[in-house]
């Protein structure tokens, strides 16, 4: 997805209809961007995965709706709304819903969301 500028003062909605949860895929979709972050929204039906990964720059993960378990050095936690977890550089990580949930990822701005995609397979 190609990020578009947006205005100085303009509010996104980070909601998602029951249709987003519909395909039982994880989605992604990157709504806004800084001089120094990407705020990416995470669809994650329920029992969806994200398979063990790594990231090349710190992350921060937050629950903003439903449940998911996080998965760190065989280490796994359950998350309920407004629950984040962050992480260092290049720590393998894996997640999944234990409910339809949306998340928030905040990236670095130097990362690139094809490595999401490549995650999940697209």
């Amino acid at each position: 997805m190609q990020y578009t500028a947006h205005k100085p003062l303009e509010v996104i909605s980070w909601n998602a209809s029951s249709e987003a949860f519909a395909s039982q895929k994880v989605q992604i979709q990157e709504l806004a961007q800084n001089a120094a972050s990407k705020e990416i929204q995470i669809i994650m039906p329920k029992d969806a995965l994200m398979k063990e990964h790594k990231a090349p720059f710190a992350i921060s993960v937050q629950v903003l709706s439903g449940r998911i378990w996080f998965e760190v050095g065989g280490e796994r936690v359950e998350m309920g709304a407004l629950d984040m977890v962050c992480l260092d550089a290049n720590v393998a990580h894996s997640l999944g819903g234990l409910a339809d949930s949306i998340l928030r990822l905040s990236l670095a701005k130097a990362d690139d969301t094809k490595r999401i995609n490549a995650v999940l397979g697209k």
